[in-house]
């Protein structure tokens, strides 16, 4: 028998790369930790090597790996993706917003939750194109 996990951490996902859990309920509200396209076993959906280490990165599949991934945090604690109210999207390069643009539009309209897109310098692991935090209100 494995123990339980720890609260704010969700059984079946990457751990995170510090201190800090996957996810926090205060009162209605529901934060959730940056969160990338990182599978448990620390592989990279979107990311692959080939035989000489070149690197091909793809944003849709990624930006569809870290949505599936929230909604899998916010469902663990009561929620869905219905439920977000604000999202922040961190973008290694801004190359990339069509695309992960794109994807976004497929899970979320003028309806959904408030957002705001910003360029960073890089992320925790140099394949990782992008990275989303969240809010969202708890169903009454």
């Amino acid at each position: 028998m494995t123990a339980p996990e720890p609260p704010g951490l969700i059984a079946g996902k990457a751990t995170p790369r510090g201190r800090f859990p996957h996810v926090r309920v205060t009162g209605d509200l529901i934060f959730v930790s940056g969160t990338s396209s990182r599978r448990p076993d620390n592989s990279i959906e979107g990311a692959e090597a080939d035989e000489l280490g070149t690197a091909r990165l793809d944003i849709r599949a990624q930006t569809h790996a870290v949505i599936a991934n929230i909604r899998d945090v916010l469902q663990a604690a009561g929620a869905d993706l219905a439920d977000l109210v604000q999202v922040t999207a961190y973008l290694v390069n801004m190359n990339d917003f069509g695309g992960y643009n794109e994807v976004y539009a497929e899970y979320f309209d003028e309806t959904g939750p408030t957002r705001t897109t910003v360029a960073v310098h890089q992320l925790p692991h140099p394949h990782l194109l992008l990275e989303i935090q969240a809010i969202a209100a708890l169903p009454s």
